[in-house]
């Protein structure tokens, strides 16, 4: 099958739904579960109904390949998805909902600030947080609530090594203006009436003064930092001055809270789901455990050590494939084109099912196991063209994605390595939630048995 095809455009097949909700159900219960139906049921592309709104999907590894492409660069765009969220900050653009040059401009401006590199020889200082927050919050004989701890590392962590500013004190409002931009204004699950909520008025107050202060304390001491030493907020702030234009005064605010934003969910939610997936697996757990006890019984760590840690990537490798964050792509169309033989006209929102093959036998055998001897050679399945893409596809693929591995392998093993962890119950199966991002639920919990190191 090619993606353009020259014959006559097929008539694109409708998912059938309830009158009125259309799939908005099952999408909302389970997205990638209905995803992975329907392409079964209709093939590559498909229109759906949530609610008010038809929109055409298109799915499998193709669709994935298609967004890499020159053409998928040229025929889809983010704008539309993230304008509200730039209204709603005042601001004039964001990285995610740029496309083109644009967007080319500001990725090239961030990239070192989200790359390896921004965590090269910073591996002890990611421990000694994760090992502060542990002691703090993952107290011996204490049952943990997964995602909310979760959470607050992530923000520390994120805090001091891409913005030198760890706000523990502001990830409630952190977590709920996410919550009211990604549901009301990105994805449009709720209606706008909710941006009325007091609660959500005093969350957006907080996190613009946190947005402020920072931009106030960079501007101060901005030059300080020879530019090899600079880390991303700083990159930021430096052109704003002196880049005019580039990062404008109306942006700041949500650019440098950015990493807040962009981290909170995914990481936690996939940590989280991590966790779950490794002590379902005593298994992966004795293996995880061993390696890290290996690694860390060394002295302090080195940047070649997350080397030294192959089952716990593989871990989370397998736990993205099977908990993905962002199950589907949102664009909208730029011209007319043809996927598969079928025409998606121009202003069409697009969904683009680019995990739909995680969960295929064709490209990952067993889909519903949890297995992380997939990633080893000579099987290596995730490297099938188009079958594995947890961080996205395309020109808008996770920019901070090399430090995401990196700070979710070194993290998760230092946690295996110092604490004692079970489920509430052995038989308990993972309670999830798909709004604003897929995850555990916020009522997933573990009991810290006690401590190992």
């Amino acid at each position: 099958m090619t993606v353009t095809d020259e014959a006559p455009a097929r008539t694109t097949p409708a998912v059938k739904g309830l009158p009125v909700l259309g799939s908005a159900l099952e999408m909302g219960r389970d997205p990638a579960a209905f995803l992975v139906k329907a392409y079964r049921e209709h093939g590559p592309v498909f229109r759906m109904k949530l609610l008010n709104k038809t929109c055409t999907v298109i799915a499998g590894a193709d669709a994935a390949n298609f967004m890499n492409s020159r053409e998928g660069r040229e025929c889809l765009r983010s704008k539309e998805f993230w304008q509200g969220m730039v209204d709603e900050y005042g601001a004039t653009r964001t990285l995610t909902g740029e496309d083109g040059e644009s967007h080319r401009e500001l990725r090239e401006l961030m990239r070192r600030g989200y790359s390896r590199d921004a965590i090269k020889g910073r591996g002890p200082e990611l421990i000694e947080i994760t090992d502060r927050v542990l002691e703090r919050d993952w107290k011996a004989g204490s049952t943990v609530p997964v995602v909310q701890a979760m959470q607050y590392l992530v923000t520390e962590q994120l805090g001091e090594l891409l913005t030198g500013n760890a706000p523990r004190e502001h990830v409630p409002d952190i977590r709920l203006l996410t919550l009211y931009v990604l549901n009301v204004l990105v994805t449009r699950q709720r209606p706008r009436v909710l941006l009325a909520n007091p609660r959500y008025k005093r969350a957006k107050a907080r996190v613009f003064e946190l947005g402020e202060r920072m931009a106030a304390e960079l501007k101060a001491r901005a030059g300080q930092t020879p530019p090899e030493r600079r880390i991303l907020v700083e990159d930021l702030i430096d052109a704003h001055l002196n880049r005019p234009g580039l990062v404008p005064q109306e942006d700041l605010v949500m650019t440098l809270t950015g990493p807040y934003v962009a981290g909170l969910d995914t990481v936690a939610n996939t940590t989280a789901a991590f966790l779950y997936a490794v002590l379902k697996h005593p298994e992966v757990l004795a293996r995880i455990r061993a390696e890290a006890d290996a690694v860390f019984s060394g002295g302090p760590i080195s940047d070649d050590d997350v080397r030294r840690l192959p089952a716990t990537r593989y871990a989370l490798m397998e736990t993205m494939r099977l908990y993905p964050v962002a199950v589907a792509l949102i664009r909208t169309a730029t011209r007319d084109f043809t996927f598969a033989g079928h025409t998606i006209k121009q202003g069409e929102m697009v969904y683009i099912g680019t995990t739909v093959p995680h969960f295929m036998q064709e490209y990952f055998p067993e889909p519903a196991k949890f297995d992380i001897t997939r990633y080893e050679k000579p099987r290596a399945e995730h490297l099938q063209p188009g079958a594995y893409s947890p961080y996205g596809r395309g020109p808008h693929t996770c920019l901070g994605k090399s430090f995401a591995d990196v700070q979710m392998a070194l993290s998760m093993a230092r946690l295996l390595h110092r604490l004692d962890l079970e489920l509430e119950s052995p038989d308990y199966t993972l309670a999830t939630k798909t709004a604003p991002t897929p995850g555990p639920a916020m009522s997933f919990k573990v009991r810290v048995k006690g401590l190992r190191n």
